[in-house]
């Protein structure tokens, strides 16, 4: 998925979860993201609705998007695994180390890639890959 749609990227969850669910053969991508549902039961039900794709979440309601939250969880095992940018891996590790836990260490990083594509869309400019890894390892450091 290079540029998916918003409904793709949304629909990739959900036919996992399916497939999952009916216990079918996996891609490695549709098993990264099966572990990143299981990490969120609160996402379950939502993403055994085939119409869920179709829903919107208004943040000025209070609502967060569950498709974004697993899509930026997905984005950042990429980033982990490719080390992208270059020391985003031990600045996780040290978060990880620190909370003593790999998920609350994945919010971190969460939010600091939260924060880093809403400065570049404020801004209009690429994503700052070593502002992104600096928040990471104060996070850590705190």
């Amino acid at each position: 998925m290079f540029d998916p749609s918003r409904e793709q990227a949304r629909r990739f969850f959900v036919d996992s979860w399916r497939k999952h669910r009916d216990k079918q053969v996996l891609t490695p991508q549709e098993t990264i993201a099966i572990r990143l549902v299981e990490m969120h039961p609160e996402y379950h039900e939502l993403l055994a609705d085939e119409q869920s794709v179709l829903r919107d979440f208004a943040p000025e309601d209070g609502q967060i998007n569950p498709f974004l939250h697993l899509s930026l969880h997905l984005a950042i095992e990429e980033q982990l695994s490719i080390d992208q940018p270059p020391g985003l891996r031990a600045a996780f590790e040290q978060a990880a180390a620190r909370r003593g836990d790999r998920h609350d260490a994945l919010h971190d990083v969460l939010e600091c890639l939260g924060e880093t594509l809403w400065q570049a869309q404020r801004n209009g400019t690429p994503p700052d890959g070593a502002s992104y890894v600096a928040c990471v390892r104060r996070r850590a450091a705190s």
